[in-house]
Protein backbone atom coordinates (compact mmCIF):
# COMPACT_ATOMS: atom_id res chain seq x y z
CA UNK A 1 0.00 0.00 0.00
CA UNK A 2 1.47 3.25 -1.00
CA UNK A 3 2.05 6.27 1.70
CA UNK A 4 -1.25 8.55 0.20
CA UNK A 5 -2.57 11.68 0.51
CA UNK A 6 -4.83 14.15 -1.04
CA UNK A 7 -3.93 17.12 -2.62
CA UNK A 8 -5.72 20.22 -3.62
CA UNK A 9 -4.66 23.62 -5.56
CA UNK A 10 -6.48 26.27 -5.30
CA UNK A 11 -6.02 29.10 -8.11
CA UNK A 12 -7.13 31.95 -9.96
CA UNK A 13 -8.91 29.98 -12.22
CA UNK A 14 -8.74 26.68 -11.78
CA UNK A 15 -9.16 24.23 -8.57
CA UNK A 16 -7.70 21.04 -8.96
CA UNK A 17 -6.91 17.54 -6.95
CA UNK A 18 -5.06 14.04 -7.05
CA UNK A 19 -4.58 11.49 -4.35
CA UNK A 20 -0.35 11.09 -4.23
CA UNK A 21 1.98 8.72 -3.75
CA UNK A 22 4.22 10.55 -1.32
CA UNK A 23 7.36 8.84 -1.51
CA UNK A 24 7.43 7.97 -5.17
CA UNK A 25 5.89 11.67 -6.15
CA UNK A 26 3.71 10.04 -8.77
CA UNK A 27 -0.43 10.70 -9.29
CA UNK A 28 -2.36 7.72 -8.13
CA UNK A 29 -5.40 8.80 -9.79
CA UNK A 30 -6.53 11.34 -12.27
CA UNK A 31 -6.14 15.07 -11.85
CA UNK A 32 -9.70 16.08 -11.17
CA UNK A 33 -9.81 19.75 -12.28
CA UNK A 34 -12.63 22.40 -12.33
CA UNK A 35 -12.68 26.45 -12.98
CA UNK A 36 -12.51 28.87 -9.99
CA UNK A 37 -15.88 30.09 -8.88
CA UNK A 38 -16.25 33.66 -10.49
CA UNK A 39 -15.34 36.01 -7.68
CA UNK A 40 -13.91 33.91 -5.73
CA UNK A 41 -15.57 34.12 -2.14
CA UNK A 42 -14.90 31.93 0.40
CA UNK A 43 -17.61 29.65 0.47
CA UNK A 44 -17.89 29.09 -3.34
CA UNK A 45 -14.52 28.12 -3.42
CA UNK A 46 -14.87 25.65 -0.29
CA UNK A 47 -18.07 24.06 -2.23
CA UNK A 48 -15.71 23.06 -5.08
CA UNK A 49 -12.98 21.85 -3.25
CA UNK A 50 -15.68 19.74 -1.82
CA UNK A 51 -16.56 18.16 -5.62
CA UNK A 52 -13.31 17.49 -6.23
CA UNK A 53 -12.60 15.61 -2.83
CA UNK A 54 -16.34 13.71 -3.66
CA UNK A 55 -14.68 13.05 -7.16
CA UNK A 56 -11.52 11.51 -5.94
CA UNK A 57 -14.25 9.12 -3.82
CA UNK A 58 -12.29 10.05 -0.65
CA UNK A 59 -13.82 8.16 1.65
CA UNK A 60 -10.52 7.11 3.99
CA UNK A 61 -11.24 9.23 6.98
CA UNK A 62 -7.72 8.24 8.19
CA UNK A 63 -6.21 10.07 4.45
CA UNK A 64 -4.28 12.96 4.72
CA UNK A 65 -5.47 16.33 3.13
CA UNK A 66 -3.28 19.22 1.81
CA UNK A 67 -5.09 22.61 0.23
CA UNK A 68 -2.45 24.83 -0.71
CA UNK A 69 -4.30 28.40 -1.51
CA UNK A 70 -2.48 31.55 -3.33
CA UNK A 71 -1.82 33.73 0.33
CA UNK A 72 0.01 34.27 2.92
CA UNK A 73 -1.11 31.86 5.87
CA UNK A 74 -0.36 32.04 9.36
CA UNK A 75 -2.31 29.72 11.88
CA UNK A 76 -4.44 28.50 9.32
CA UNK A 77 -5.56 32.34 8.30
CA UNK A 78 -5.09 34.25 4.99
CA UNK A 79 -3.27 37.28 5.55
CA UNK A 80 -3.91 38.14 1.54
CA UNK A 81 -5.41 38.08 -1.33
CA UNK A 82 -4.14 37.54 -4.72
CA UNK A 83 -6.95 36.87 -7.64
CA UNK A 84 -9.56 35.75 -5.86
CA UNK A 85 -11.61 37.80 -3.30
CA UNK A 86 -10.78 40.22 -0.83
CA UNK A 87 -12.85 38.67 1.67
CA UNK A 88 -9.98 35.76 2.26
CA UNK A 89 -8.18 39.02 4.10
CA UNK A 90 -7.48 38.10 7.39
CA UNK A 91 -10.06 34.97 7.02
CA UNK A 92 -10.05 31.71 9.31
CA UNK A 93 -9.86 30.03 6.20
CA UNK A 94 -8.16 26.24 7.26
CA UNK A 95 -11.40 26.28 9.83
CA UNK A 96 -14.45 26.99 6.97
CA UNK A 97 -12.25 24.01 4.29
CA UNK A 98 -12.49 21.58 7.95
CA UNK A 99 -15.98 22.15 8.20
CA UNK A 100 -17.15 21.76 4.55
CA UNK A 101 -15.18 18.72 4.12
CA UNK A 102 -15.97 17.75 7.46
CA UNK A 103 -12.04 16.38 7.87
CA UNK A 104 -9.07 18.38 9.08
CA UNK A 105 -6.74 19.53 6.25
CA UNK A 106 -3.20 20.59 6.02
CA UNK A 107 -3.97 24.44 5.10
CA UNK A 108 -0.54 26.18 3.12
CA UNK A 109 0.66 28.63 0.89
CA UNK A 110 0.47 27.38 -3.25
CA UNK A 111 3.56 28.51 -4.12
CA UNK A 112 5.62 26.90 -1.05
CA UNK A 113 3.67 23.73 -1.42
CA UNK A 114 4.62 24.06 -5.05
CA UNK A 115 8.20 24.69 -4.00
CA UNK A 116 8.40 21.89 -1.45
CA UNK A 117 7.27 19.65 -3.77
CA UNK A 118 10.42 20.74 -6.62
CA UNK A 119 12.67 20.18 -3.12
CA UNK A 120 11.25 16.94 -2.56
CA UNK A 121 10.50 15.48 -5.74
CA UNK A 122 11.68 17.83 -8.92
CA UNK A 123 14.60 20.45 -9.54
CA UNK A 124 15.45 21.64 -6.58
CA UNK A 125 16.00 18.05 -4.97
CA UNK A 126 19.54 17.66 -3.55
CA UNK A 127 20.43 20.99 -4.14
CA UNK A 128 22.49 23.20 -1.50
CA UNK A 129 22.25 27.13 -1.09
CA UNK A 130 19.47 29.44 -1.55
CA UNK A 131 16.51 28.01 -4.52
CA UNK A 132 13.91 30.35 -5.49
CA UNK A 133 10.82 28.74 -7.35
CA UNK A 134 8.59 31.21 -9.44
CA UNK A 135 5.22 30.03 -10.71
CA UNK A 136 4.12 32.11 -13.38
CA UNK A 137 0.61 32.02 -13.95
CA UNK A 138 -3.01 34.54 -12.97
CA UNK A 139 0.32 36.04 -10.62
CA UNK A 140 3.15 35.12 -9.84
CA UNK A 141 4.28 33.31 -6.46
CA UNK A 142 7.41 32.68 -5.36
CA UNK A 143 8.72 29.99 -2.88
CA UNK A 144 12.19 30.07 -1.22
CA UNK A 145 14.13 26.89 0.08
CA UNK A 146 17.46 27.45 1.46
CA UNK A 147 19.42 23.78 1.60
CA UNK A 148 16.02 21.87 1.25
CA UNK A 149 14.48 23.20 4.16
CA UNK A 150 11.02 25.66 3.00
CA UNK A 151 11.15 29.57 4.51
CA UNK A 152 7.31 30.01 4.19
CA UNK A 153 5.46 33.08 2.74
CA UNK A 154 7.47 34.63 0.39
CA UNK A 155 5.65 36.87 -1.72
CA UNK A 156 7.98 38.35 -3.72
CA UNK A 157 5.94 38.27 -6.81
CA UNK A 158 4.29 41.47 -5.55
CA UNK A 159 7.82 43.16 -5.84
CA UNK A 160 7.52 47.26 -6.66
CA UNK A 161 9.59 48.03 -9.83
CA UNK A 162 8.79 50.89 -11.67
CA UNK A 163 6.05 52.26 -9.43
CA UNK A 164 3.96 48.85 -10.16
CA UNK A 165 2.96 45.57 -8.53
CA UNK A 166 5.26 43.76 -11.18
CA UNK A 167 3.03 40.44 -10.93
CA UNK A 168 0.83 42.39 -12.85
CA UNK A 169 3.22 43.03 -15.62
CA UNK A 170 5.14 40.03 -15.75
CA UNK A 171 2.54 36.97 -15.33
CA UNK A 172 1.40 35.09 -17.98
CA UNK A 173 -1.87 36.58 -17.33
CA UNK A 174 -0.70 40.05 -17.81
CA UNK A 175 1.69 38.07 -21.09
CA UNK A 176 -1.68 37.12 -22.72
CA UNK A 177 -3.87 39.96 -21.20
CA UNK A 178 -1.31 42.60 -23.66
CA UNK A 179 -1.16 39.93 -26.11
CA UNK A 180 2.96 40.26 -25.98
CA UNK A 181 5.22 37.97 -28.10
CA UNK A 182 7.74 35.92 -25.90
CA UNK A 183 10.40 38.04 -26.99
CA UNK A 184 8.35 40.93 -25.35
CA UNK A 185 7.51 39.27 -22.52
CA UNK A 186 10.82 38.11 -21.31
CA UNK A 187 11.55 41.61 -21.38
CA UNK A 188 9.18 41.98 -18.70
CA UNK A 189 10.51 38.67 -16.88
CA UNK A 190 14.25 39.75 -17.53
CA UNK A 191 13.50 43.02 -15.42
CA UNK A 192 11.71 41.24 -12.52
CA UNK A 193 14.30 37.93 -12.30
CA UNK A 194 17.29 40.95 -11.99
CA UNK A 195 15.59 42.47 -9.24
CA UNK A 196 14.79 39.06 -7.40
CA UNK A 197 18.69 38.32 -8.05
CA UNK A 198 19.53 42.34 -6.96
CA UNK A 199 17.69 41.34 -3.44
CA UNK A 200 18.73 38.09 -3.19
CA UNK A 201 21.64 35.50 -4.13
CA UNK A 202 20.18 32.43 -5.39
CA UNK A 203 22.19 29.21 -6.83
CA UNK A 204 18.81 28.48 -8.54
CA UNK A 205 15.81 29.69 -9.95
CA UNK A 206 13.04 27.74 -11.09
CA UNK A 207 9.90 28.35 -13.41
CA UNK A 208 6.96 26.28 -12.82
CA UNK A 209 2.92 26.96 -13.57
CA UNK A 210 1.53 25.91 -16.42
CA UNK A 211 3.55 27.81 -19.63
CA UNK A 212 6.66 26.31 -18.02
CA UNK A 213 5.99 23.45 -20.93
CA UNK A 214 6.66 25.82 -23.01
CA UNK A 215 9.92 27.09 -21.22
CA UNK A 216 12.35 27.36 -24.67
CA UNK A 217 10.14 29.96 -26.01
CA UNK A 218 11.09 32.31 -23.10
CA UNK A 219 14.30 31.02 -20.72
CA UNK A 220 16.76 31.20 -23.35
CA UNK A 221 15.97 35.46 -24.10
CA UNK A 222 16.96 35.18 -19.99
CA UNK A 223 20.49 36.69 -18.96
CA UNK A 224 21.02 35.66 -15.69
CA UNK A 225 23.61 35.22 -13.04
CA UNK A 226 21.56 31.51 -11.59
CA UNK A 227 20.81 28.97 -12.88
CA UNK A 228 17.21 29.12 -14.30
CA UNK A 229 14.94 26.23 -15.23
CA UNK A 230 11.72 25.05 -15.80
CA UNK A 231 10.09 23.30 -12.69
CA UNK A 232 10.12 19.42 -13.59
CA UNK A 233 6.20 19.06 -11.81
CA UNK A 234 4.95 20.98 -13.79
CA UNK A 235 1.66 22.01 -12.83
CA UNK A 236 1.46 19.21 -10.52
CA UNK A 237 3.61 20.75 -8.25
CA UNK A 238 1.26 22.41 -5.73
CA UNK A 239 -0.79 19.41 -5.63
CA UNK A 240 1.88 16.85 -4.86
CA UNK A 241 3.35 19.35 -2.74
CA UNK A 242 0.31 19.74 -0.58
CA UNK A 243 -0.06 16.39 -0.17
CA UNK A 244 3.09 15.93 0.85
CA UNK A 245 3.19 18.38 3.34
CA UNK A 246 -0.43 16.93 4.71
CA UNK A 247 1.62 13.83 5.01
CA UNK A 248 3.68 14.90 7.23
CA UNK A 249 2.06 16.95 9.91
CA UNK A 250 -0.31 16.05 12.69
CA UNK A 251 -2.44 12.67 12.55
CA UNK A 252 -5.45 13.24 10.68
CA UNK A 253 -7.35 12.13 14.17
Amino acid sequence: MANRAVGIDIGGTGIKGAVVDVDSGELLTDRIKKPTPEGGEPEAIAAVVKEVIDELKVTDADLHVGVCFPAAIMDGKTLSAANVSKKWIGFEAEKLFEKTLGRPIHFVNDADAAGYAEGRYGAAKGVKGLVIMTTLGTGIGTALLNDGVLIVNAELGHLEIEGKDYETKASFAAKERDDLSWKHWAKRLQKYYSRLEALLYPRLIIVGGGVSKQYEEFLPLLDLRAEIVPAKLRNNAGILGAAALASESKPAF
